[in-house]
């Protein structure tokens, strides 16, 4: 296929800035991450083995996990640093979220757990959702990542940063507009609310809807830990934290303050 089409400044941020394979892995934050995408999706994936196209699924991070879970997992990715490590997990591919090869109903479950964060256009996250819609059988389940809107006032209050000007200008802009413009520190991104990324899947035509809180409302504390004293939270610490994301679920204000979203969807049975 034709190279995918990938914002400059996204590809060389994954290419050479930061090392996703690591990400899930290297921080508190991020280990809490892994472990709640993983709980949550595991109580609606349908049982193994089932057919997983895993769109923009980075170095296969996840779909390392699901082909040990028993899945068969396929994966498509735009940056070729990503699909090169993949591929020593599962099927690998370049690809766009927004222009699939795959034929239609041809898998039980499509993740979106990376395009809709670098796409800023509504035209292209729509197109994303769409061609997942598409390719997934009647009932099969979509599950979409989106990083929240607030979670940039989270973090950078772990930096101790956040009261200082030029900061206080750069989240300010993405609270406005939710665009960061990658001009400085994290790429070219866009950050959603709950009630819009619930909005942006049943646009797309997928039924019963749910939004996750993927970390919780205690995230940052884990973060500000690490940050500021350079050592690892205590176990407790990441327990409580767990704890708090399990029991916000009930609770949709408290979405606001997870750092990122994950929404499940469903095909309809029968497609009109």
């Amino acid at each position: 296929m034709s190279k995918p089409e990938l914002a400059p400044v996204v590809d060389h941020f994954y290419s050479q800035v930061i090392d996703e394979s690591t990400r899930l892995s290297t921080s508190a934050d991020g280990r809490l991450e892994l472990l709640r995408t993983q709980e949550i999706l595991r109580r609606f994936l349908p049982p193994p083995p089932a057919r997983i196209l895993d769109v923009g699924g980075g170095p296969g991070i996840h779909a390392q996990w699901l082909m040990e879970d028993g899945y068969e997992v396929e994966l498509i990715d735009p940056v070729a640093r990503h699909v090169e490590r993949a591929a020593k997990v599962c099927s690998a591919e370049l690809g766009d979220a927004r222009r699939l090869t795959a034929a239609d109903a041809s898998y039980d479950v499509v993740l979106v757990l990376g395009p809709l964060y670098h796409l800023p256009a509504p035209r292209d996250r729509q197109a994303a959702l769409s061609e997942a819609l598409r390719v997934l059988k009647p009932g099969g389940l979509v599950a979409a990542a989106a990083i929240n809107r607030y979670a940039s006032i989270f973090e950078h209050v772990t930096y101790a940063h956040l009261h200082t000007e030029r900061v206080q200008t750069s989240i300010s802009a993405i609270l406005r507009t939710a665009v960061h413009d990658g001009k400085r520190g994290f790429t070219l991104a866009y950050f959603h609310r709950a009630e819009e990324l619930a909005r942006e899947l049943h646009d797309a035509g997928l039924i019963d809807v749910n939004v996750f809180g993927v970390e919780g409302p205690a995230w940052s504390l884990l973060k500000a830990v690490e940050q500021q004293t350079g050592s690892a939270p205590s176990d407790d610490l990441f327990a409580s934290v767990l704890t708090a994301a399990r029991l916000a679920e009930p609770y949709p204000e408290l979405l606001a303050a997870s750092s990122h979203l994950l929404a499940i969807g469903r095909a309809p049975d029968v497609r009109t």
